[in-house]
């Protein structure tokens, strides 16, 4: 049995990556058909093997597999491996990545028809698949930073797949930069693993890390840190850049530069939740520091209000779903931080399926209305793409959290174990945006809805809209399906069972497990459907929902008034809370600064003219001076010798 899980991981991981490599290196030979087809039937194969591999884990329930590839290097007494963990958390990713790439592949079959980078634009997709599987799938730090940097790098290659348009360009360097920003942290952590545990492997670094709780370490003069929490909080600086937690967010709403289905890979179940993975996968540590937990908790809610807030202003249709992402990222990391790992994971699942949904359905909007992004400019669309119009309701629902669909489950879990996690320093406040940010979802994705799909038709080009091909619609019927389901299912298994579907991949505190405590008050979906209507997030919801119809539907003249009214308020959102300004002034600017007064002083002034070009001027000097001293007249020299001779005898007799 291991040898089979073995030969299915390999299988999963290097499938994607021999398809890229063929669309890629022999992409004029195979032509456009066979580009896509080496890379989605790729990506299928691996989606395959993941079933498999979820069978075997979830229902037969047989032990995790951690064995080595390969040696990579050896330093001394350490030995660096290339290897793989599999259990119930990794299979579940597994699944999770390889179903929303596989239905983003066949999108793109008719998203980026003629496009001169076809065969480019797949092996990207393709190549980012395997970076992503690398980091699900490792059993070490190396691994992870492997797969880490690997999503980074196509990402800024995705982002900037049309490089001839200048925003394009813009939008992937600053996202390639911002998250370096976060990388450093994150490989600061790793170093500080690897100095104090002295290894970077999974589970000799969980094993030894009870034995460090009490260890401290000093950073400051006369300041103490604990070192679990240093490092917990450094490997969450890297979370934060990969999964835009605030104020590190700012390079996903440019990132939305890139194709649309760029957009639902890297923002539905991909990279930005690579973050949510890592500290899932780091439990064994975080739950040896509250202080970590509560950083990640605050920060957390503070993303899922404030940054879903932001939705609000804006009219880009692709942008508005990333901020969308931002929010339901921040739920997540909110999960987390109150130990309900298995909650932040049932949530990333089912974000990966109604975001993707939504993604491709406002792809096909797009599609449909000439590549019009700006909602203003639509209105009624659902009398032309009724289809459209559905998946996306049906992605709006559950992203807003009603039941029965599949957001409902696993929002409603965080919010109940962010409640009951009060031994998590930040929870009452995480409490509060968390429920404040469920009116504001519901209140931004219902607007984008209403402003594209009802209302007065605001297009030039009404008499052409209609429906993209079937190979565009096919994935979004596929995705309503779980994005409507899969909640239902997986709600149970995931957070109540005795037996929970992530088994022992994750740890959890005894004195933390929030959702043991939530289980006694379990009586099925059914009953949570029913309780639902009795507790405040469903009516939060629902108030978003009827005030985005009276706001756009009903009084479409009362955004205009209230937007002159509070000048101040909408100021401040449209401008994003000056975050992406300050970094303007401080890093951008700061730097140019810096470098041309590094140019202009350091290199010019000091270096060039002062040493290169100095030491020239102060050989030629010298010689002008000695030259004056090699006269040629002999009495000149005797005269010199007879000095000396004085000046020698002098210092004799003196001395």
């Amino acid at each position: 049995m291991q040898t089979l899980v073995y030969n299915l991981t390999l299988a999963i991981i290097l499938f994607p990556l021999a398809g890229a490599l063929i669309a890629g290196i022999l992409g004029k030979q195979v032509g456009k058909v066979g580009a896509q087809y080496v890379t989605i039937g790729g990506v299928a194969v691996s989606f395959l093997c993941s079933l498999v591999l979820f069978k075997l884990y979830i229902f037969n329930h047989i032990p995790s597999v951690n064995e080595t590839i390969f040696t990579w290097g050896i330093s001394g007494a350490h030995t660096f491996n290339v290897g793989i963990l599999i259990d119930q958390l990794t299979v579940l990713m597994m699944v999770t990545v390889t179903a929303v790439s596989l239905l983003v592949h066949i999108y793109s079959i008719g998203y980026i028809e003629g496009d001169p980078g076809y065969q480019r634009f797949f092996a990207y997709m393709s190549l980012f698949t395997f970076f992503m599987l690398m980091l699900t799938a490792g059993n070490n730090f190396l691994v992870l930073f492997f797969g880490w940097e690997g999503v980074g790098l196509v990402s800024y290659l995705l982002i900037g797949f049309w490089f001839k348009k200048e925003s394009a360009c813009q939008g992937s360097l600053k996202a390639f930069l911002v998250n370096r920003v976060g990388d450093f942290g994150f490989l600061l952590g790793i170093a500080a693993i690897f100095a104090f545990f002295g290894s970077i492997d999974y589970a000799t670094v969980f094993t030894l890390a009870p034995t460090f709780s009490t260890d401290t370490i000093s950073i400051l003069p006369n300041v103490q840190w604990s070192l679990i929490t240093m490092i917990c909080i450094l490997l969450f600086i890297g979370a934060m850049g990969k999964s835009a937690q605030i104020p590190l967010h700012i390079w996903l709403p440019e990132s939305m530069e890139g194709p649309t289905p760029i957009s639902a890979l890297i923002h539905a179940a991909t990279m930005v939740t690579a973050g949510i993975y890592m500290v899932a996968r780091m439990s064994p540590l975080y739950e040896l520091s509250p202080t970590a937990l509560g950083v990640v908790l605050v920060f957390g809610a503070t993303g899922a209000l404030f940054l879903g807030a932001l939705a609000l202003v804006e009219n880009d249709i692709k942008r508005v779903i990333a901020f969308s992402t931002m929010s339901q990222l921040g739920y997540m990391m909110a999960a987390n931080g109150a130990s309900a790992y298995a909650a932040g994971m049932f949530h990333l699942v089912t974000h990966a399926f109604f975001k993707a949904l939504l993604f491709l359905a406002a792809g096909a909007v797009i599609l449909a209305t000439h590549h019009e992004q700006d909602m203003r400019k639509m209105g009624n669309l659902r009398k032309y793409l009724p289809i459209t119009y559905i998946t996306f309701l049906i992605g709006a629902l559950s992203l807003s959290a009603i039941p029965p669909f599949s957001g409902f489950y696993s929002k409603d879990a965080i919010i109940e174990a962010v409640e009951r996690a009060n031994m998590v320093p930040g929870a009452h406040y995480a409490y509060i945006c968390l429920m404040l940010a469920v009116f504001v979802t519901a209140f931004y994705i219902f607007r984008a809805l209403f402003m594209t799909f009802h209302g007065k038709s605001h297009s030039h080009h009404e008499e052409e809209i209609k429906e993209p091909r079937w190979v565009v619609l096919v994935p979004l019927i596929v995705l309503a399906v779980p994005s409507f389901m899969i909640g239902l299912v997986l709600a149970k298994p995931m957070l109540y069972s005795h037996n929970p579907l992530l088994g022992n991949s994750v740890y959890v505190a005894p004195d933390r497990d929030v959702l043991a405590q939530m289980a006694h008050d379990y009586h099925g979906v059914f009953a949570s459907i029913g309780h639902a209507f009795f507790s405040l997030p469903l009516w939060l919801a629902l108030a978003g929902i009827a005030s985005a119809w009276v706001f756009y539907v009903r009084l479409p003249e009362l955004p205009g008034m209230i937007q002159q009214r509070f000048r101040l308020m909408y100021r401040v959102l449209v401008d994003r809370y000056g975050i992406d300004a300050l970094n303007q002034l401080i890093f951008v600017r700061g730097s140019q600064r810096l470098s041309n007064f590094l140019y202009q002083t350091a290199d010019m002034k000091i270096i060039d003219h002062g040493l290169v070009n100095g030491t020239g001027r102060g050989v030629t000097r010298l010689a002008r001076i000695l030259r004056h001293i090699q006269s040629g007249y002999l009495y000149h020299y005797a005269f010199a010798m007879i000095i000396g001779l004085f000046v020698l005898l002098v210092w004799m007799l003196l001395g």
